[in-house]
């Protein structure tokens, strides 16, 4: 099987965003499970805990080695987008119990059915509001350019 291969994540320092768009090999309802079930999120991202898929239901993202990350919905539109705001400011040095509204990031996913794939899209904004917006910048591309390609292995049945 041929492997998919995607554009690394882009930082935009003028609007505090990150953005990386991929395609994956699965239907959109698919993609849609993959990125607002947390048993699925559980698969590919952080291990995952939420108390609704409604808007402001709040949860937990944990990272192995970084502890548990609040995390709350603020949008959907099933099954076109979902965002999901989180206090993961990486140079803080530590992790808030719950979002803080006024000093985290919201991360957008887009999906748009290709053929018989999706194309995702996540955008990230918020960082001018964390502790070190250029350090969180560059963590999170990064971030997004490991966790997004452990999504598309899923699908794609690879290491």
């Amino acid at each position: 099987m041929s492997m998919t291969v995607n554009e690394e994540s882009v930082v935009d320092e003028r609007t505090f965003s990150v953005r990386r768009t991929i395609r994956i090999a699965a239907s959109i309802d698919k993609v849609w499970r993959a990125v607002t079930q947390p048993e699925h999120i559980s698969a590919w991202f952080g291990q995952t805990v939420l108390d609704g898929a409604v808007v402001m239901a709040t949860g937990t993202m944990t990272f192995p080695d970084y502890g548990a990350v609040p995390l709350r919905i603020e949008a959907i539109d099933e099954p076109h987008s979902v965002s999901y705001r989180w206090g993961n400011d990486d140079a803080a040095g530590h992790l808030p119990e719950t979002v803080d509204p006024e000093h985290s990031t919201v991360f957008t996913f887009t999906l748009e059915p290709v053929g018989d794939a999706t194309q995702l899209t996540v955008v990230e904004t918020g960082f001018e509001t964390t502790s070190d917006p250029r350090a969180n910048l560059a963590a999170h591309r990064e971030g997004w350019n490991s966790e997004l390609d452990k999504l598309v292995a899923l699908f794609e049945k690879r290491p």
